[in-house]
């Protein structure tokens, strides 16, 4: 089985560009695996997030960046240029976050044609089948989809970046059994979820029809949750969503996500939606990760592999 990964989800309001710096660089020495970030380019107090994930790829040496998801307005052969650029000068740290498009009137502001849902699923798949079309070397590409068009484009001599999507409808789930290598589930849904329980099927089916491994991809959970010094009573609500607990408790919690579930990776966030505090970054790295990996690592391999996802 692959290695769980973990991260975190960052702000990126540009009175935050300080806080962001330092936390980055704590998750890089701490040996988190990736930060993301949002990105909204229609809201002017937000730093531009491909520029925040080349300026903190820049400053550290092991953490991974992506766009948790990228803008349905970048235009497909630039973010194809855009990644692959970030490859090829942080060794390989990027992520590609893919969506659909989730606030179309608002992405319609940027000065781009407003899509209809079933438009958006199609410019979805055709952007991720390009990114990868002009990555890693090869002939100059002429693409013609229904949306996504280029002509003659020599594609850069690096590797695509591996793409998780934020799929949340059966079109788009079924693009990402398709062509992508990671799903985050929407609406912050986890492994107890009806959303995840209804969602991964459809995922899987599309992997098999076009004869991938369905185990090929792997599902990272947004998951907003407290790190408390004792142990809850309840580490869940009464809609049974996730609200945290003592290290243990979220240890406990996660290796059976894992083991249980075929959880692939969490990106942890703030519950109150504001900006992480360093303590809790701090024990997400070093105290809950490191045990879940262990106890994972524990259990072995077929144990993990077998792990059921719906």
């Amino acid at each position: 089985m692959t290695d769980v990964v973990f991260g975190f989800g960052a702000h990126s309001r540009i009175e935050d560009g300080p806080e962001l710096l330092r936390l980055v660089a704590q998750a890089d020495r701490d040996g988190l695996d990736h930060v993301s970030l949002s990105d909204h380019p229609y809201l002017g107090d937000r730093l531009d997030a491909y520029a925040a994930i080349g300026f903190l790829l820049g400053r550290t040496e092991r953490i991974a960046a992506f766009a948790n998801v990228t803008n349905a307005a970048r235009s497909a052969p630039l973010l194809a240029r855009t990644v692959t650029s970030l490859s090829a000068l942080s060794g390989g740290r990027v992520v590609l976050g893919m969506g659909a498009g989730g606030l179309w009137d608002r992405i319609a502001d940027l000065g781009v044609p407003k899509l209809s849902p079933a438009a958006a699923v199609e410019a979805f798949e055709e952007t991720i089948v390009l990114v990868r079309k002009l990555s890693g070397g090869g002939d100059p590409v002429t693409y013609e989809g229904r949306h996504v068009r280029v002509r003659g484009i020599d594609p850069a001599p690096v590797p695509a970046p591996p793409v998780w999507t934020g799929s949340v409808g059966p079109r788009s789930l079924a693009v990402t059994g398709r062509v992508a290598d990671g799903w985050i589930p929407g609406h912050a849904a986890d492994w107890t979820s009806e959303r995840y329980r209804t969602s991964r099927p459809v995922i899987d089916a599309a992997a098999a029809a076009v004869g991938r491994d369905p185990a090929e991809i792997r599902t990272i959970f947004n998951l907003p949750g407290r790190v408390t010094d004792r142990p809850l009573a309840a580490t869940r609500d009464a809609d049974g969503r996730w609200l945290g607990g003592s290290v243990d408790q979220w240890i406990e919690e996660l290796t059976g996500a894992v083991l249980d579930h075929g959880a692939g990776g969490f990106t942890l966030f703030s519950p109150a939606g504001d900006v992480q505090d360093p303590a809790t970054i701090g024990r997400w790295a070093t105290e809950i990760a490191p045990a879940v990996r262990e106890a994972v690592q524990a259990a072995g391999p077929n144990q993990a592999a077998s792990a059921p996802r719906t």
